[in-house]
C-alpha cells in the first residue's frame, strides 16, 4: 500500500528511518573490518625491508596505463573530504547527530577512507610514482571541489551515488584483474577488497533510492531523467596536474582507462540499464504526466547510447603523466 507524503522532507524522514535500520547490512563492523595494514608490509617486522623489496619487484611489470589509472583512482578516493561535506549539504535532510543521514554519511566515509589510505601507501612503496606530483593533484582536487549536476537535491544525489559506486566497483575490479595478469597478486587482492566495498555501497544507495521511488515516484523519475540527460560525470572530473587548468588531466586519465578496458563507454550504458532494471522503471505506477515523459526518455536512452558507444574507437594518443617515474 502506497504511503502519501505531503512534502519531500517527509519522504526523506521516511527514508532516514530505513537507512538507520539497514546500516548493519551495508556497512561492516569497524573492529572486524579489514584495514590497510592487513595488506601492507609491517614496519615492526624484521622482514619489513625484504617485504618492500618484493612489493617493488612485483610492481615493476605493471603497465604504464595501469599505473596511471591506479593513481587516478587513488586520488579520487583521497578526495573524501569533498564527498562527505557534499552529502551534508542536501536540502530537507535531518542533521540530527543520531539520525540516519548523519550516521550513514560518517560511517560510509569512514569505510571508504580506507581505500585511499591503502592505495596511497602501496603506491608510495612501489617506487613507480612521483609522490609529490600525485599529492599536489590530490590537494588540487580537494581544493577545487566538483560540480556533478546534483545541486542540493537528495534524489539526484542518490541517483548519482548509485551510479558512481557501481562504476568504481567495475574500475577497481578490472584493475585487480589486470594487476593479477601483470603478476602483482598483492595489488590484485587489494583492489578486489576495495571493489567488494564499492559493491556493498552501491547496493545501499540503490536500495535507498528504491524507497524514494516507492513513495514519490514522479519526482524520483524526473530526477532520474535529469541526471541521465546531464550525464553522470566522475567525481574526479576536475583532476589536474601541477601547472595545468582544472580538468585537463582528467581526459588523459579516462583515455587510459578506456584503452585498458577498465571503464568504458559501454560500461556507462550497462550501469544505466542495471539501474533501470533495479528500480523497475518500466512498471512503476502512479506517475504524473511529467513522470511518464521522464520514464519514456530513460527507457529509450540505453539503446541510443549503446549504438554510439559501440562505434567509439579506443583513444591511441599516449600521454606522459607527471605522477609516474619514467
Amino acid at each position: 500500500m502506497k504511503i502519501n507524503f505531503g512534502s519531500r522532507k517527509e519522504v526523506l524522514a521516511h527514508v532516514e528511518k530505513y537507512m538507520l535500520k539497514m546500516m548493519p547490512t551495508y556497512l561492516k563492523p569497524i573492529d572486524t573490518n579489514w584495514q590497510p595494514s592487513d595488506f601492507l608490509p609491517d614496519s615492526t617486522s624484521e622482514s619489513f625491508y625484504q617485504d618492500i623489496k618484493i612489493l617493488k619487484e612485483n610492481a615493476k611489470d605493471l603497465s604504464y596505463d595501469l599505473v596511471a589509472v591506479l593513481i587516478g583512482d587513488t586520488i579520487t578516493e583521497e578526495a573524501l573530504p569533498t564527498y562527505e561535506s557534499w552529502l551534508m549539504t542536501m536540502d530537507d535532510i535531518s542533521r540530527d547527530e543520531e539520525g540516519g543521514w548523519v550516521r550513514w554519511n560518517r560511517n560510509w566515509t569512514a569505510e571508504e577512507n580506507r581505500h585511499g589510505d591503502l592505495l596511497n601507501k602501496y603506491l608510495y612503496l612501489s617506487g613507480r610514482v612521483d609522490m609529490r606530483q600525485m599529492e599536489i593533484s590530490t590537494q588540487y582536487l580537494i581544493a577545487d571541489g566538483f560540480d556533478i549536476g546534483t545541486g542540493h537535491d537528495p534524489y539526484r544525489n542518490f541517483i548519482y551515488t548509485s551510479f558512481q559506486e557501481l562504476a568504481t566497483n567495475i574500475s577497481h575490479r578490472r584493475v585487480a584483474s589486470l594487476a593479477k595478469k601483470d603478476g602483482d597478486t598483492l595489488l590484485s587482492k587489494m583492489c578486489g577488497v576495495i571493489a567488494s566495498d564499492e559493491a556493498r555501497h552501491a547496493k545501499a544507495y540503490k536500495d535507498f533510492m528504491s524507497k524514494i521511488f516507492e513513495v514519490d515516484p514522479s519526482e524520483a523519475m524526473i530526477a532520474f531523467e535529469d541526471m541521465m540527460r546531464k550525464k553522470i560525470v566522475m567525481p574526479a572530473h576536475f583532476l589536474r596536474e601541477m601547472g595545468m587548468k582544472i580538468g585537463q588531466t582528467f581526459g588523459h586519465f579516462t583515455d587510459a582507462a578506456q584503452r585498458l578496458g577498465v571503464y568504458t563507454a559501454v560500461d556507462y550504458v550497462e550501469i544505466m540499464q542495471q539501474l533501470i532494471e533495479e528500480w523497475k522503471i518500466d512498471s512503476i505506477q502512479d506517475l504524473n504526466e511529467a513522470g511518464e515523459k521522464a520514464r519514456d526518455y530513460v527507457m529509450n536512452l540505453p539503446s541510443r547510447l549503446l549504438r554510439v558507444a559501440e562505434r567509439m574507437k579506443n583513444p591511441t594518443m599516449e600521454y606522459k603523466f607527471s605522477w609516474i617515474n619514467a
